[in-house]
Order: structure tokens, then C-alpha cells, then sequence
């Protein structure tokens, strides 16, 4: 047999969550069958010779299998790590030009898609990063299996068009007049009112532990609740959620994308701030990320959202100290032999822990009397090191609440819900929003985020507050980043009631909120 031509189809691979162009080469020539992908594929990569040979057989046309020719398949470039059954489709398309089979202008397409046995196309994963990372590399068409293609319409600047079958796309590649696909129309981004199981109406008390939720949601803040058992703590955490606004089109792409390539997406598009909240018997891989090749972890699923460490101090300590990279600068780098990776880490902390091992803690006013030694405290406080409780912007105590309290039933109408908050944090964040385009700092939008620099230009500070502020870190012995993080939380309250400079009141609330357990 003689071939004319080597053919050339593109596809796309993921690493971390940068996209790089994969373009699939097929060689064929004389000799017995043999049949080779090469590439640095993995397990699934090489797997796809068999699912491939049976596809084209099953679509109609000759298998490799059936012919005395050496296949070689190239995934370039070939020193990138290439992973996941997404290559199948390309590489079907690539034999069967080579082959001369069909014919088509591969130039500015990009293709994805698992094949099945029988022709059919799977969902893959990561999709809509692949096709951003499409978008920015110039392609202009993409196929997709027909279950992506939702997800894949929320990109825009390319033309998206679902497949469910090898033998559909060929049509349409070939131009069968009975057989061109239909263009995925733009998919809209529906914001649906979300329905939770709490609301901050339903908690009776712990108006200091709303209060202080409000300001982590308004500025970002991190945030540790520390009590007794039984007071609430997960509870308030999870009521959390309701009062956080809904993403905007550009986080919705971020959060979709990464949930995305974590194989956990189960919509189309995510609008509402992710939650994750990980049991504390999670290994370090698992929260922070990891693995031979890198792959996010909690904290990066969490992006834009919050992550929930219930039983804080119980917690391996190498995972809770391994928060202090991502807590300081939103995101959290993996090195590993192969290569180094960045995820993206931007989102609140809210921890919650009990006062001793046994819960009740010496000084709590509890009736049931703690059992733990000074030794064990002590050892129990110390697995939060001193570089993490810098980090954490607000510390609220969350105490028992009454009986009288929790047997009213109609207190709760009395209760603030968490709607009428919503609206107060999502005020807030309009004018930080404001505030960071006037001074043109771009990529920021919460107080949370600035850095020195930053509040140096956003940020005056009367000369009566700036004494306040000065005599308090002295008595308090803040260190620098505690003292920047104050001013932070101080601007946030003052944010929540609308007032443009920082006045004495709002930074001795921002300081009571620094004493800790």
C-alpha cells in the first residue's frame, strides 16, 4: 500500500489548568500490522489502539486491524505528559485521512472526544478550560461529545458542535449534504434561586458569631469559630453559604472549569459559590493537592466559594500548616520531580474547634465539667501554629445557648434571615468592587486581597485611628501581617455601613475579633 500523506489533527491536553495544543500525526506505511501511539501516553492513551480499530470498523470502514500496515500515531509534543481517553476522536480521524478514507481541512479545528466500541461518543472531562485554552490559540471550530456541549457552549469566540457518533462527524466533515451538524447555540447562564436546608433565621443567639460571618463574607476574610460541642458551629457554617452573592460570568467559568477537570461536575455550569467541607482524616494530597501528576485538591475545589474545616486542631498537623501558602497568597503551588504546577486557592476559610480535646474547656461556662489536663490543652492548641492564627482574620467564640431560647418557636421571625444579609454583604462588595477600578488595581475585588501596597492607595487613616491602631498592636503585640490584616477588616465593617473612611469604632470591633481562644 502507498501512502500520500501524513495527516495532522488537533486536540488538546491539561496541565494543572493550563491548556496545551496536542496535534495527533498518523504515519502509515508498509509491512506487517503493527500498531503504535507514541506521545508519553498513559494507560487510557494507549488503551485507545483497540477502542479506535473497533469504531472505525463498527462506523463502516476498514479497521487497522484488518490490514498488513505499521500505524504510527504521534501525540505532540512528545516530552508533554499526555492523559484520559480525549485523544480517541482525533485519532480515528487522523487514520482514516491517512488512510484516504475521507478528506477534510483539519486547519483551525480541534476535536475531543472517548470513543466507545460501536462508534458512539463519551463525555470527557475538563472541557470547558480545554476549549477556552482553544479559543486563545486561535481555533475556530471545536467537536465535542454531544454530553459536553452544553458545558462547551458557555465559551465564546468559536463554533461548538455536538457529536454523538464517529459516522455523524465524518458526514459533516465530508459535507454529506444529509449529514452536517447542527451549531451548539450559546448556552445562557441561568441563576437559579438556590434552596438550602439552613437559614440565619433558623440559628436562635450567636449574634456575635452572624456578625462576625457577615464581615468574612462581605471582605473574604477567613474566619475560626471556637466553643463547646452542640453550640452551633456547623450549623452557622453551613448557613454561611446562603448569605454569599452568587459568582459573576468570569468566576462561573473559573469554578465550572476547575470542577470541570476534577471529574465532579454534574451541571452544566455552577453559579453559586462552591462549599467544601473535607472529614479531618483527609490526607495532605487530598486538601492541598498532589499526586505522581499534580491534581487539585479541597482547597482549589473550593475556589470562589469556601472551604469548611470542621475539628480544625484535628487535623494532621503537616495539612493544616501547609494552608499558610494558599491563606497568604490565593494560591498554592505543587512541585513535584515532573514539573511544578499553580492552582488557584482564592477562597474563605471558616474553621470551627472546640476549646480542649474533650470539648468543654476550663474556662467555658458549661455544666459538664472538662476532663482534659493543662498538658492536653496545651498540645491540643499547639497543632494551630502561630504563622496560621496570623492568617485568620476573625476569631468568635460561639457559647452555649439558653434553653428558653432554643424551646421558642416563634423566635425565629424575630431572627435576621440570611436574605436581607445577603443583601447588606452584597452592597459591601459593590463598593470594594468600585473602589479597586477607581485606583485601577485590576484582578481584586475584596479587601481580603489587598496587599501593602494596596492599602497604602485605597486606604486613609485619620491621625486619631492611626494612634489607636498603633497603641493596640503594641499592648497586643501584632506582628505586621496582623496589624495590615486589622486595617482590612476594619475598612470591610466600615463598608457594611456604607461610610467611606475607617472611624475608631470600626477598628476596636476589627481588634476584638483578633482575641483568640
Amino acid at each position: 500500500m502507498s501512502v500520500t500523506k501524513i495527516s495532522k489533527i488537533y486536540s488538546a491536553q491539561l496541565s494543572g489548568l493550563n491548556v496545551h495544543i496536542v496535534t495527533i500525526e498518523v504515519d502509515l506505511s508498509n509491512g506487517l500490522h503493527a500498531f503504535a501511539i507514541v506521545g508519553l501516553g498513559d494507560k487510557a492513551v494507549e488503551e485507545a489502539r483497540d477502542r479506535v480499530s473497533a469504531a472505525i470498523k463498527n462506523s463502516g470502514y476498514t479497521s487497522p486491524k484488518q490490514k498488513n500496515q505499521k500505524v504510527v500515531i504521534s501525540l505532540a509534543p512528545a516530552d508533554l505528559r499526555k492523559e484520559g481517553p480525549s485523544f480517541d476522536l482525533g485519532m480515528a480521524l487522523g487514520y482514516l485521512c491517512a488512510s484516504g478514507d475521507i478528506f477534510f481541512d483539519s486547519e483551525k479545528k480541534i476535536f475531543f472526544g472517548e470513543l466507545s466500541l460501536e462508534g458512539k461518543l463519551r463525555k470527557v472531562s475538563g472541557i470547558l478550560p480545554l476549549i477556552r485554552g482553544a479559543v486563545e490559540h486561535g481555533f475556530t471550530e471545536a467537536y465535542v461529545p454531544k454530553e459536553n456541549a452544553l458545558e462547551a457552549g458557555l465559551v465564546e469566540g468559536i463554533k461548538i458542535y455536538g457529536v454523538e457518533t464517529l459516522d455523524e462527524i465524518i458526514g459533516h466533515l465530508m459535507e454529506r449534504k444529509d449529514g452536517l451538524l447542527t451549531e451548539q447555540p450559546s448556552t445562557p447562564i441561568v441563576y437559579e434561586e438556590h434552596s438550602f436546608d439552613v437559614d440565619f433565621s433558623f440559628i436562635q443567639g450567636q449574634e456575635t458569631a452572624k456578625r462576625g460571618l457577615e464581615i468574612a463574607a462581605a471582605g473574604g476574610h477567613n474566619i475560626t469559630m471556637h466553643g463547646p460541642p452542640g453550640t452551633g458551629k456547623t450549623m452557622l457554617a453551613k448557613a454561611f453559604r446562603t448569605i454569599l452573592p452568587s459568582l459573576s460570568r468570569e468566576e462561573i467559568l473559573e469554578v465550572t472549569g476547575i470542577h470541570s477537570m476534577a471529574r465532579i461536575l454534574n451541571k452544566p455550569f455552577i453559579t453559586h459559590p462552591p462549599f467544601r467541607s473535607p472529614h479531618h482524616t483527609s490526607s495532605y494530597a487530598s486538601l492541598v493537592g498532589g499526586g505522581s501528576f499534580p491534581k487539585p485538591g479541597e482547597i482549589t475545589l473550593a475556589h470562589r466559594g469556601v472551604l469548611f474545616l470542621d475539628e480544625f486542631p484535628e487535623f494532621d498537623k503537616s495539612v493544616i500548616d501547609a494552608l499558610r501558602q494558599p491563606l497568604e497568597d490565593r494560591v498554592i503551588t505543587i512541585s513535584r520531580a515532573r514539573g511544578t504546577l499553580t492552582f488557584p486557592a482564592q477562597c474563605i476559610l471558616i474553621a470551627s474547634m472546640n476549646p480542649c480535646p474533650c470539648g468543654y474547656g476550663k474556662e467555658e461556662n458549661t455544666e459538664k465539667k472538662c476532663v482534659c489536663t493543662d498538658r492536653d490543652i496545651a498540645w491540643y492548641r499547639k497543632k494551630i501554629s502561630g504563622p496560621i492564627m496570623d492568617r485568620i482574620d476573625l476569631w468568635v467564640s460561639v457559647s452555649k445557648v439558653e434553653y428558653e431560647k432554643l424551646s421558642n418557636n416563634n423566635s425565629s421571625t424575630s431572627n435576621e434571615n440570611s436574605k436581607e444579609i445577603r443583601k447588606r454583604v452584597l452592597s459591601a462588595r459593590k463598593v470594594q468592587a468600585k473602589r479597586f477600578k477607581d485606583r485601577k488595581i485590576n484582578g481584586k475585588s475584596l479587601n481580603t486581597e489587598m496587599n501593602v501596597s494596596d492599602i497604602e492607595k485605597c486606604i486613609s487613616l485619620s491621625p486619631e485611628v492611626k494612634s489607636l491602631l498603633t497603641s493596640s498592636a503594641e499592648k497586643l503585640s501584632l506582628s505586621g501581617r496582623a496589624f495590615h490584616r486589622i486595617i482590612k477588616v476594619a475598612r470591610t465593617i466600615a463598608d457594611l455601613e456604607d461610610k467611606k473612611e475607617i472611624g475608631k469604632l470600626h477598628v476596636l470591633e476589627a481588634l476584638q475579633y483578633r482575641q483568640r481562644f
